[in-house]
Protein backbone atom coordinates (compact mmCIF):
# COMPACT_ATOMS: atom_id res chain seq x y z
CA UNK A 1 0.00 0.00 0.00
CA UNK A 2 1.59 3.30 -1.07
CA UNK A 3 2.21 5.95 1.56
CA UNK A 4 0.22 9.11 0.97
CA UNK A 5 2.11 12.34 0.75
CA UNK A 6 1.43 14.99 3.33
CA UNK A 7 1.47 18.73 2.96
CA UNK A 8 1.73 21.57 5.41
CA UNK A 9 0.59 24.89 4.04
CA UNK A 10 0.14 28.53 4.97
CA UNK A 11 -2.66 30.68 3.61
CA UNK A 12 -3.06 34.45 3.86
CA UNK A 13 -5.87 36.85 3.25
CA UNK A 14 -5.71 39.23 0.27
CA UNK A 15 -3.66 41.90 2.12
CA UNK A 16 -1.38 39.40 3.94
CA UNK A 17 -2.44 40.46 7.44
CA UNK A 18 -3.95 37.14 8.62
CA UNK A 19 -2.34 33.70 8.25
CA UNK A 20 -3.60 30.15 8.65
CA UNK A 21 -1.44 27.03 8.87
CA UNK A 22 -2.93 23.68 7.93
CA UNK A 23 -2.11 20.10 6.96
CA UNK A 24 -3.63 17.85 4.30
CA UNK A 25 -2.98 14.82 2.12
CA UNK A 26 -4.30 16.62 -1.03
CA UNK A 27 -3.06 20.20 -1.30
CA UNK A 28 -4.85 21.11 -4.51
CA UNK A 29 -8.22 19.90 -3.21
CA UNK A 30 -7.79 21.55 0.20
CA UNK A 31 -6.84 24.98 -1.18
CA UNK A 32 -9.75 24.75 -3.63
CA UNK A 33 -12.06 24.13 -0.65
CA UNK A 34 -10.68 27.24 1.06
CA UNK A 35 -11.01 29.35 -2.10
CA UNK A 36 -14.61 28.27 -2.68
CA UNK A 37 -15.50 28.83 1.01
CA UNK A 38 -16.57 25.18 1.35
CA UNK A 39 -15.01 24.87 4.82
CA UNK A 40 -16.62 26.41 7.89
CA UNK A 41 -14.52 28.33 10.36
CA UNK A 42 -11.60 30.70 10.60
CA UNK A 43 -10.49 30.77 6.96
CA UNK A 44 -14.00 31.38 5.69
CA UNK A 45 -14.77 34.05 8.28
CA UNK A 46 -11.57 36.02 7.56
CA UNK A 47 -11.41 35.37 3.76
CA UNK A 48 -8.12 33.47 3.98
CA UNK A 49 -7.62 31.67 0.68
CA UNK A 50 -4.27 32.68 -0.82
CA UNK A 51 -1.69 29.85 -0.78
CA UNK A 52 1.63 31.53 0.03
CA UNK A 53 3.72 28.61 1.35
CA UNK A 54 3.76 24.83 1.44
CA UNK A 55 6.04 21.89 2.15
CA UNK A 56 5.71 18.32 0.85
CA UNK A 57 6.36 15.24 3.01
CA UNK A 58 6.55 11.52 2.29
CA UNK A 59 3.92 10.81 4.94
CA UNK A 60 1.10 12.62 6.68
CA UNK A 61 2.67 12.03 10.11
CA UNK A 62 5.72 14.12 9.18
CA UNK A 63 3.46 16.86 7.83
CA UNK A 64 1.45 16.91 11.07
CA UNK A 65 4.67 17.17 13.10
CA UNK A 66 5.86 20.08 10.95
CA UNK A 67 2.47 21.81 11.20
CA UNK A 68 2.75 21.74 14.99
CA UNK A 69 6.26 23.22 14.77
CA UNK A 70 5.06 26.08 12.56
CA UNK A 71 1.95 26.75 14.65
CA UNK A 72 4.11 26.81 17.77
CA UNK A 73 6.28 29.57 16.33
CA UNK A 74 5.66 33.28 16.41
CA UNK A 75 3.83 35.19 13.69
CA UNK A 76 7.19 36.72 12.70
CA UNK A 77 8.71 33.24 12.22
CA UNK A 78 5.81 32.28 9.95
CA UNK A 79 6.21 35.47 7.91
CA UNK A 80 9.98 34.89 7.58
CA UNK A 81 9.32 31.32 6.41
CA UNK A 82 7.01 32.66 3.70
CA UNK A 83 9.39 35.49 2.72
CA UNK A 84 12.30 33.09 2.17
CA UNK A 85 10.43 31.06 -0.46
CA UNK A 86 7.81 33.54 -1.68
CA UNK A 87 8.96 37.13 -1.00
CA UNK A 88 6.14 38.65 -3.07
CA UNK A 89 3.45 36.60 -1.27
CA UNK A 90 2.18 35.37 -4.65
CA UNK A 91 -0.72 32.93 -4.72
CA UNK A 92 0.95 29.58 -5.45
CA UNK A 93 -2.31 27.73 -6.13
CA UNK A 94 -2.29 28.08 -9.93
CA UNK A 95 1.18 26.46 -10.10
CA UNK A 96 0.09 23.27 -8.28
Amino acid sequence: MPIKQGYVYILCNKVNTVTYTGVTNDLQRRVYEHKEKLLEGFTRKYHIDKLVYYEVFDGIEDAIYREKQIKGGSREKKLNLIRRKNPEFRDLYEAL
